[in-house]
């Protein structure tokens, strides 16, 4: 089974993308529409504060009629942040993820962030497994 580690180790684009909770929530949107992401860690320097998540913005600006230029991060930002070692299990980082209903997870060594993986990295990476286990099977039958 992989680790995060080896995911973020493959994975093309491993950037960290982050925005201040002083950033208005415009920002933090506009900033994950042009990266394709959806949600930012929010950081102050290299300390992890929160995320800001598309779902955030919907729930806690658009459905409370909140301006998203005049609201700040850090007003709607999830602060109870759930995050792993990269040394945990893609299965383990997939049940976590799962259980407590979020789609980004980020990787945090010895306090630093080193990554954020996604719900789809983790589940492309289980089907690409599967289908390398399907491929030996396949081979080990036809000899």
């Amino acid at each position: 089974m992989h680790t995060v580690k080896q995911i973020l180790v493959n994975k093309q684009f491993n950037e960290i993308w982050s925005i201040t909770p002083d950033a208005t929530v415009f920002d933090a949107i506009q900033s994950m529409a042009d990266r394709r992401a959806g949600a930012l860690l929010v950081m102050t320097g290299k300390n992890l504060e929160g995320i800001i998540s598309e779902r955030d913005y919907a729930r806690e600006v658009i459905l409370k009629g909140r301006s998203s230029k005049e609201t700040l991060v850090k007003e709607i930002m999830s602060t109870s942040v759930i995050s792993v070692p990269s040394s945990f299990t893609v299965n383990a980082s997939l049940e976590l993820m799962t259980n407590h209903h979020i789609r980004h997870l980020p990787i945090v060594d010895d306090g630093a962030v080193v990554g954020v993986l996604s719900l789809g990295d983790l589940v492309k990476d289980v089907i690409s497994d599967q289908q390398s286990t399907i491929e030996q099977l396949q081979s080990y039958i036809r000899t």
